[in-house]
């Protein structure tokens, strides 16, 4: 049985590590940092490494630029990292040979996606990326699913191991997948149901409730059979919407729809309404769930052993539709029995400034990879590291 063996297994000593990590920090409107959770998680395998002597060549993409582009240099990180590790030398790397020609204590190359290669998977560019180091270690749980040659390439040539995070996150998930208490309530909020049938079928097998909600659920809805007005829907998807609902009668899982809806003609509205979702008009727009929702969720959270939560139910960076995530995050919080799991980028932004964090069990640093671990059992990522 191949398996993944993490840096706190192994003794990696006095080497070069390339060491693949997740520094897709948000950022502001004038690309400054606005929330570095994703530098300080890593910092446990970073220290880690640097106690035993190694030098570190870190590897991490920002944002999704279109070849190089200096708004999304990891200047802005490295800058951040140097306040976090004021005793290291760190030195931003623009290419390959830079780094080869600069190794100190901690060279970050430059976004990985400045790099053709990277998003086309290349065996020349991953044993160029390999020939930078004598191991490989992937830290980078949140882009575990993609194959992206930073991810499943290197490891092909160097020894390679799990960093500390993604044990973490490997074991906090296997507590909702694997013989999981009950029962086990899944959110999955946001816009498209698309990118979510494979996932949705999944969940509906494993779990007792699931509920749906922001613009996944209009879909939903309208496969009810119910007008709703403006609203955003994927249309093309409304089939599959209904094959799912039926589905859903046939296996375990009770899908919960909004009863009622917060509603508006605009999303930049001051003025909103509180309607029945039988009873929206043609020129209004679902932008959060309605009171009645929010009470039969609570009656379900309050119950349950095993919470994920992926997504929000509403338009969250408008106040005046917030209170239904801010509702859904509150009640995992009161329900201190539950393990929870929470994960995605708009839910910790939704989330990162509350107080009661400490109260989930484990928030994910990865959101798709997340689902697609839940929905598929492993990843490329991983795959890539078992020997």
């Amino acid at each position: 049985m191949h398996k993944i063996t993490y840096i706190d297994e192994a003794e990696i000593k006095a080497k070069t590590v390339l060491l693949r990590v997740d520094f897709n920090v948000s950022l502001n409107a004038d690309y400054t940092i606005s929330n570095s959770a994703r530098i300080e998680q890593s910092l446990p395998t970073i220290k880690y490494l640097l106690k035993n002597k190694n030098r570190l060549v870190i590897i991490s993409h920002l944002g999704r630029p279109k070849g190089t582009d200096s708004k999304y240099s990891l200047k802005v990180v490295a800058d951040k990292l140097k306040e976090y590790l004021p005793k290291n030398n760190i030195f931003l790397a623009k290419d390959i040979e830079s780094a080869k020609e600069n190794l100190s204590e901690i060279v970050i190359l430059e976004n990985i996606r400045f790099f053709p290669k990277e998003k086309d998977y290349s065996t020349i560019f991953a044993k160029q990326l390999a020939s930078l180091a004598d191991v490989y270690v992937n830290d980078a749980f949140g882009v575990c699913h993609r194959s992206d040659t930073s991810v499943i390439g290197p490891p092909k040539f160097i020894p390679s191991y799990g960093g500390l995070l993604l044990k973490k996150e490997l074991e906090m998930i296997s507590q909702v997948t694997v013989e999981p208490k009950k029962p086990i309530v899944a959110i999955i909020g946001g816009a498209k149901v698309s990118t979510k049938i494979g996932l949705i079928n999944k969940l509906i097998k494993i779990v007792d409730y699931l509920i749906i909600g922001g613009g996944l659920a209009n879909t939903f809805v309208n496969a009810q059979g119910h007008e709703i007005g403006t609203s955003f829907c994927e249309y093309e998807a409304v089939q599959q919407a209904r094959k799912l609902l039926s589905l859903a009668k046939k296996g375990r899982a009770l899908i919960v729809l909004p009863v009622d809806a917060v509603v508006a003609e605009t999303k930049d509205d001051k003025e909103h309404d509180v309607k029945k979702i039988d009873n929206i008009s043609p020129k209004e727009s679902i932008f959060d769930i309605g009171p009645e929702t929010k009470a039969k969720i609570g009656c379900i959270l309050a119950k349950a052993k095993t919470i994920i939560w992926n997504g929000p139910v509403g338009l969250f960076e408008n106040p005046a539709f917030r209170e239904g995530t801010d509702f859904i995050y509150y009640s995992i919080t009161q329900n201190t029995d539950a393990i929870s799991i929470v994960g995605g980028g708009d839910t910790l932004a939704a989330i990162s400034k509350k107080e009661y964090l400490n109260k989930i069990t484990h928030i994910s640093t990865g959101g798709g990879a997340m689902l697609e671990l839940i929905e598929k059992g492993t990843l490329p990522g991983i795959e890539a590291l078992k020997r």
